[in-house]
């Protein structure tokens, strides 16, 4: 596993990618931190991290709503369909859990998706920030909720001071 530890305005953000495609964007200080084996390396100069980084610094820079990346999670069935669903909600938009798990056939299953959505292993590129309760409010998130609002205002989805997600 090839990595990085790129700046950002979220702090900063370790990036991890193999042969297949870009497995990992950790936060700084993450409540589930990936397991880091002996075969790890630094690695700035990996086309796929450069790639990453790039793409990522268009999309704080407010010039990118998408991302094209080779993406290779790790995950059940389960979490993978959570995660490829993620990225089917539009930059700018934000749905609830209980859509989300309507969206995946599984309308009975909210917690097992926001356990999934919890686990989801590239936040910002795979838009868990995305989901938020149904009343509106601002839950859980892997970076921290001043992330989740700070993303979620950086694509103009709440407007700055909203009284949602005020948590």
């Amino acid at each position: 596993m090839r990595y990085s530890v790129v700046p950002s305005p979220v702090g900063p953000l370790l990036l991890a990618a193999d042969h297949v495609g870009l497995r990992l964007i950790e936060f700084d200080g993450p409540r589930h931190p990936a397991r880091r084996d002996n075969d790890w390396e630094s690695a700035d100069d990996d086309t796929i991290l450069r790639e990453t980084r790039a793409q990522l610094d268009d999309y704080f820079a407010g010039t990118r709503c998408t991302f094209e990346l080779p993406l290779a999670p790790r995950g059940t069935d389960f979490q993978l369909d959570v995660w490829q669903e993620l990225r089917t909600i539009p930059y700018g938009e934000t749905i609830s859990y209980a859509q989300l798990a309507t969206r995946i056939g599984k309308p009975n299953a909210m917690r097992a998706v926001g356990a999934a959505n919890g686990r989801n292993p590239l936040p910002i590129v795979v838009p868990c920030h995305r989901v938020i309760d149904a009343d509106g409010s601002l839950t859980g998130f892997g970076g921290g909720l001043p992330t989740k609002r700070f993303l979620l205002e950086l694509e103009g989805a709440i407007e700055t001071g909203d009284l949602f997600g005020s948590s």
